[in-house]
């Protein structure tokens, strides 16, 4: 909860619950199926008392938390069930998704639903089960997680877990290709204590006040957009729907589109029918939101590398000269770890990013890269507003660098505390506002009944957003 409260503005801890068809024990199954034995039974121990940390976390208008736990199913798909309501409630189970629907709503009415995650896995397999899916009863599902991505048949997100690969027929497109109604959500589903850890899944959710309230009623009317790790803004609005609405088919109107990346905006795509039927590229048409006063930029710094198998605890700050510090992003990952099987996690880091006066103190904890292609580094992204003299300054360890804003105007700058092998940094380079902001309006032939649009988009750095549908009737 300490880890989620520093980088997220809402969280759900979901324990492993229950397995009603849980496959039959051989020797190559046994192990999983142990841990998630003694997970049931410890969560059954442990769940009446937890409410009361829940509580301890949950700061109204700041740090929303709404309770939950995990059913496990080969006929209907895993799935995560949210609780609203802090307050002590038992775990509600069933055999059978219908079933389970039907307990949650005797319950808890409309303060309680399931939604499935991993949704790409095959059926038979923990994978989604269109034919019994409720839109109605499941108003949004996961497409993201560490996981994978369960957008489309190819993605750069593949399922790379024990349980399998993914199959085209279990993705996003397809099942709202047939018709199917639901919002997109971007989970962690980490085993290491870190919930939204950075690039694995976060959700964003467009409500009116932090509260279990508004996010509630947001969730249900699927106003939620699924992220890979920046906070990225990405919004639509179709008439007078947005992303999760349903809107006439008939007359062809124009999709408002708004854009606030964290990094370079590298693609806008507009994708109709799972079809892409446009891309923005703001390099080639710029639209800046708003140029504002000054240069208005982001500036990010990520802390890691050297040896394999090793840590390092960063002490240090970043402040400017002849400029202000408006926010800062923290970016910070969990160890990676999906199965109690690979390891135990660290617990509370003591992480600390503090923002005063224009000057942010951080002290992190970065681990090595594992290997050549799994980051491990931590991050922070500071939303900045400099000019033509701006000086930036960063501590490392007692190590102090000026850096004239020009230079990271120019190209990213990269250094360590010593000799190669060494702990490294980097920050990188500083984008102008028509390059991480976009505005606009695309004009859209007349949709027919039963047509969807999204919005998705990807960042430089590699990071995406996806928007969840309008839906034509």
């Amino acid at each position: 909860m300490a880890n989620a409260k520093r980088q997220l503005d809402f969280v759900s801890i979901t324990g492993h619950a229950f397995w009603p068809d849980m496959p039959t024990r051989t020797e190559q199954n046994g192990p999983s199926l142990d841990y998630h034995i003694q997970g049931f039974a410890r969560l059954a121990e442990r769940w009446p008392g937890h409410f009361e940390t829940l509580a301890a976390y949950a700061e109204r208008g700041e740090f929303t938390v709404f309770p939950g736990y995990e059913m496990h199913s080969r006929a209907y798909g895993d799935h995560t069930i949210l609780l609203r309501d802090i307050s002590g409630q038992p775990i509600v189970k069933a055999d059978t998704l219908p079933e389970l629907h039907r307990a949650l709503r005797a319950a808890f009415g409309d303060k309680a639903f399931a939604f499935p995650h991993h949704i790409a896995y095959r059926t038979g397999t923990r994978g989604i089960n269109w034919e019994t899916f409720d839109g109605d009863a499941s108003r949004v599902l996961e497409m993201l997680s560490m996981h994978g991505s369960s957008e489309q048949s190819l993605t750069d997100r593949p399922f790379l877990h024990t349980m399998g690969p993914g199959d085209g027929t279990n993705t996003v497109y397809w099942g709202l290709n047939r018709g199917y109604r639901f919002g997109l959500l971007g989970n962690t589903d980490h085993h290491s204590g870190f919930p939204g850890s950075y690039g694995h899944g976060r959700s964003a959710i467009y409500a009116t006040e932090n509260s279990p309230e508004a996010i509630w009623a947001a969730l249900r009317s699927r106003h939620t957009n699924a992220l890979t790790g920046d906070n990225i803004h990405l919004f639509m609005t179709f008439g007078t729907a947005m992303q999760g609405d349903v809107a006439p088919a008939g007359a062809g109107k124009r999709l408002g589109i708004e854009a606030v990346g964290g990094s370079f905006i590298d693609m806008i795509d507009l994708i109709r029918g799972g079809r892409v039927v446009h891309r923005i590229t703001p390099a080639i048409t710029p639209s800046p939101i708003d140029a504002g006063v000054g240069f208005e930029t982001i500036l990010t710094l990520e802390l890691g590398w050297g040896g394999r198998g090793t840590h390092h605890d960063w002490h240090g700050a970043l402040w400017l000269t002849g400029g202000t510090i408006e926010a800062v992003e923290p970016r910070l990952r969990g160890a990676e770890i999906v199965s109690p099987l690979e390891g135990e996690h660290e617990g509370d880091r003591q992480d600390r990013i503090v923002l005063r006066d224009d000057r942010v103190d951080f002290e992190i904890r970065a681990h090595a890269n594992p290997n050549n292609s799994t980051p491990a580094m931590q991050g922070l992204a500071l939303r900045v507003i400099l000019d033509d003299a701006s000086v930036i300054h960063a501590e490392f360890d007692g190590q102090q660098i000026d850096i004239p804003c020009q230079r990271l105007v120019d190209a990213a700058l990269a250094g360590s505390l010593g000799e190669i092998g060494s702990p490294g940094w980097r920050l990188h380079p500083l984008p102008p506002p028509q390059s991480w902001q976009w505005r606009g309006s695309l004009a859209i032939e007349p949709l027919t009944s039963g047509e969807w649009l999204l919005l998705r988009m990807r960042q430089a750095n590699g990071q995406w957003t996806w928007s969840s549908p309008i839906f034509a009737e």
